[in-house]
């Protein structure tokens, strides 16, 4: 009888408990789980490592295995196709570093934050090239990317997290350029997600504190009579509810007072589209109000109207 996902949990008796066609769990003395593929080769018996429980479920364990059997059915070995993939990427010297860095190359002008490639290079630096870099990136296995992970993803959950992200993008991109086959061995949902704990469960987050909308009145009208220009954009940003970027990047090219509109470039967005903001009557009138009593001046009179509205 074929296993079932229930029968794979209750397996604790160390032996072989077999699924299909070849498809085998074993349970070693210590408890520990794993899959494996037997078959006949040419007369010679085989067995092929597919991956250990529950990192490998029982239905990915079951795709392994029938595509090793797709090889089979051409007479190709598929523990002698893996070896030769391997020995491939060896040999053209394509390892982990190598990809991650030409993805990074590829990606970097398209990135909005110039920051990013900065970050990624400086992440897989600290906690991915010390055991990945040289490896041939046909190589990595789950065992290895835990090993990056494992040491870090208590201490630095965020951290860890992203760099599990990176990681499976790395891996991924070499699987689109012929360097990998099979499954992600970075993936989370329904791979990693089922050996590590959640980041929610390893620490839990803390977000910055709220004011409560029924004192919002009485925010507003304390913060109409602080000076200076950082209270104005505050309370520019709270009547138009934009991000603080947003806001303090609002230039004059973009402002209609006479519309009562805020048209924010495609460049500025999250999204990368034009964004109309319509403005209420207070936020007119505190752009207005500026306006009247000369702390900024007409943009008009600007020799540049690009310039930010709460620099200028």
């Amino acid at each position: 009888m074929a296993l079932t996902a229930r029968a794979v949990v209750a397996a604790k008796d160390p032996g072989r408990y077999p699924d299909s066609d070849g498809l085998v769990l074993e349970v070693s003395k210590s408890g520990g789980k794993s899959w494996a593929l037997r078959f006949m080769l040419r007369g010679k018996a085989r067995q092929m490592g597919l991956g250990a429980y529950p990192l490998v479920s029982l239905a990915e364990a079951r795709e392994k295995a029938a595509e090793a059997r797709k090889l089979l059915k051409q007479g190709i070995d598929p523990i002698d196709a893996r070896k030769a993939e391997s020995a491939q990427c060896a040999a053209t010297g394509t390892t982990f570093r190598d990809v991650a860095e030409a993805l990074i190359d590829s990606h970097e002008a398209g990135w909005r934050d110039k920051k990013s490639a900065g970050q990624w290079r400086s992440s897989l630096a600290a906690y991915v090239y010390p055991r990945l870099g040289a490896m041939p990136v046909a190589d990595v296995a789950t065992q290895q990317v835990l090993a990056c992970l494992e040491p870090i993803w208590r201490a630095k959950p965020e951290t860890a997290s992203r760099v599990r992200g990176r990681i499976e993008a790395v891996l991924s991109a070499a699987k689109v350029r012929g360097l990998r086959s099979g499954d992600n061995p970075a993936q989370w949902r329904g791979h990693l997600a089922l050996g590590l704990p959640t980041k929610t469960k390893v620490r839990r987050i803390k977000h910055h504190a709220a004011l409560p909308y029924v004192e919002l009145p009485t925010f507003m009208a304390a913060l109409r009579l602080q000076p200076g220009f950082a209270a104005r954009a505050l309370e520019f940003a709270i009547l138009t509810g934009a991000r603080t970027n947003e806001a303090l990047g609002a230039t004059w090219s973009q402002l209609d007072l006479v519309a009562g509109t805020w048209v924010i470039p495609p460049e500025r967005m999250k999204a990368h589209r034009e964004h109309r903001v319509p403005l209420s009557d207070a936020a007119v009138e505190l752009l207005a109000g500026l306006l009247r009593e000369g702390i900024i001046s007409s943009p008009a009179r600007r020799q540049d109207s690009r310039c930010p509205t709460w620099r200028c």
